[in-house]
């Protein structure tokens, strides 16, 4: 377990593997996360990419800029209301990156194929069409 916000730090920066690794799969408690977030936020990339940070601390993040928000929209555990408030960021990067990502719903893939960012609306159908159920329905949705 992660007990401070300095510790995250010393672990991300350091050169030792093993210690660069905790940074990215121990847990630290909410007060860490938030503490991080507001002190450091040259750090808060490096919360959203840790494996065990908690939903709460993801949805937290996403009142920065577009590229924290980038790495919130690639984690797979995600709640629903997260899917769908990134699948309506204004920042292009921020959708592609709902529209590439393994777990989101497919009604909101739905929605992402007719996004006016063609790219965005690509991915959004390939994503769909990798899944078993619900490929057909997309493909003709974007037409």
């Amino acid at each position: 377990m992660i007990h401070s916000a300095e510790e995250f730090i010393a672990l991300r920066d350091s050169d030792n593997k093993e210690e660069y690794d905790r940074s990215a799969f121990e847990e630290a408690p909410l007060a860490v996360w938030r503490d991080l977030i507001q002190r450091y936020p040259d750090y808060r990339r490096w919360v959203a990419h840790n494996k065990t940070v908690p939903v709460e601390i993801l949805a937290e993040l996403c009142n920065y800029g577009p590229d924290i928000r980038q790495f919130v929209a690639t984690k797979r555990r995600l709640s629903r209301e997260l899917f769908i408030l990134l699948s309506q960021d204004p920042a292009a990067t921020v959708r592609q990156s709902i529209a590439a990502n393994k777990k989101t719903p497919l009604d909101i893939l739905q929605s992402l194929a007719k996004d006016e960012d063609a790219d965005i609306a690509d991915s959004a159908t390939r994503n769909a069409g990798k899944r078993s159920c619900g490929a057909n329905g997309l493909l003709s949705a974007r037409k």
